[in-house]
């Protein structure tokens, strides 16, 4: 790490001073104030043996999703409030952090989607009976239309004209009821593209939905590299299939079965829609895959990716593409990789899950254990 970083004891959010938000073991205080050094380029915020699952800036603000609940931070004050099942979260399993509708949106695991007005400190919360799929909930988005998408583990929540208080104008699209339009129950991810369309991310491929109409595509169809091109880059050799009979029978549904190690290029775990139309995936070990609407082209270790499993992509907001590996995070200018950026450059991790762009240019990047915040100035 550059001289001048600051770091942190092992279960703090930040040092060196201050109350931790989240500390190993036992109930993390819920306020408090710590201390950075403004001037160095890396600045680490730890959250324990926990996952940052998302990020998302406002202003001076940066909220923190993690698998112990949201961390509100001031980078004005550098106070922070964390917001858990104490102060109303019905969960502290967080993965999605938004604004929907001027109030903050947490899409928790196990318990639904959550809405936060910040003038009242009352929340909201959506979950089975209120007609959302799933009480897992990965992803939120409304579109330029008005409608609010939920992904969760059981299908997708569309909901017309963003009424969520109204019970009617909630749907719900399954592999059921799409009849195979959508690939897979399991929604990790969405993202509106051109003209109104709507792209999801699922375990079993590449979805898009427009005017009602449903498509898909997955490794057969050309997401993902083929495993002859990667086996021997891929970092991770357990293989879920062995220990979840979930992911068992779908590789073997995607004809994978003879595969024993971590790799199905079906199984989308991130997205991002650009304004031309076309979208980028990330696949668990086939790499990055650029979709133009008709074939894919897709960017493994031998095309300058770090690592072929990829957890997060994120345009920031200068128009260059950040891809968040398993082994470092790259930056995507053009036509090609520029730049690589991994814990021997100061990075918190290697394992990149989360990301956001601060009103500054600056970048903070979430892994496991912590968050990195990397000044880019002019960027």
């Amino acid at each position: 790490m550059p001289a001048g970083a600051t770091t942190a004891a092992p279960g703090n959010v930040q040092a060196p001073a201050g109350h931790p938000p989240v500390v190993d073991g036992g109930a993390p205080p819920t306020q408090g104030k710590v201390q950075v050094d403004p001037q160095a380029k890396f600045v680490h915020f730890r959250v324990g043996n926990r996952n940052v699952k998302d990020i998302f800036t406002e202003g001076d603000i940066v909220w923190v999703g993690t698998s112990a609940g949201v961390i509100r931070y001031n980078t004005r004050t550098d106070e922070y409030k964390l917001l858990d099942t104490r102060s109303g979260l019905l969960s502290n399993g967080v993965f999605h952090v938004s604004r929907l509708d001027g109030k903050l949106a947490v899409g928790t695991y196990g318990g639904g989607l959550s809405l936060l007005d910040e003038k009242t400190g009352r929340w909201e919360t959506y979950n089975i009976p209120e007609g959302l799929g799933d009480a897992f909930v990965y992803d939120v988005i409304k579109t330029r239309a008005g409608d609010v998408w939920i992904a969760t583990w059981s299908g997708v929540n569309r909901i017309k004209g963003g009424k969520l208080s109204n019970l009617a104008s909630w749907e719900l699209h399954t592999v059921e009821s799409t009849k195979g339009g959508l690939p897979n129950d399991w929604v990790y991810g969405l993202a509106e593209g051109k003209d109104g369309t709507v792209w999801l991310a699922t375990e079993g491929g590449l979805a898009r939905w427009v005017d009602g109409k449903w498509d898909n595509w997955n490794h057969a169809k050309g997401q993902g590299a083929p495993y002859e091109l990667v086996k021997d880059d891929l970092a991770f050799k357990n293989d879920p299939s062995k220990v979840s009979s979930h992911h068992a029978r779908q590789k073997q549904e995607m004809g994978l079965q003879g595969i024993d190690t971590a790799y199905n290029p079906n199984y989308i775990v991130s997205i991002v829609a650009d304004p031309d139309g076309s979208v980028w995936v990330g696949t668990w070990g086939g790499g990055l895959a650029h979709f133009d609407g008709n074939k894919f082209r897709n960017y493994t270790t031998k095309d300058g990716l770090p690592g072929n499993h990829v957890f997060m992509l994120h345009r920031a907001r200068n128009g260059d593409m950040w891809v968040g590996t398993n082994a470092g995070l790259a930056r995507r200018v053009g036509d090609r990789f520029v730049e690589t950026i991994t814990t021997s450059d100061g990075l918190f991790s290697n394992t990149i899950f989360s990301m956001d762009t601060g009103s500054d240019g600056s970048l903070w990047v979430g892994s496991f254990g912590g968050v990195t915040h990397l000044a880019r100035k002019g960027r």
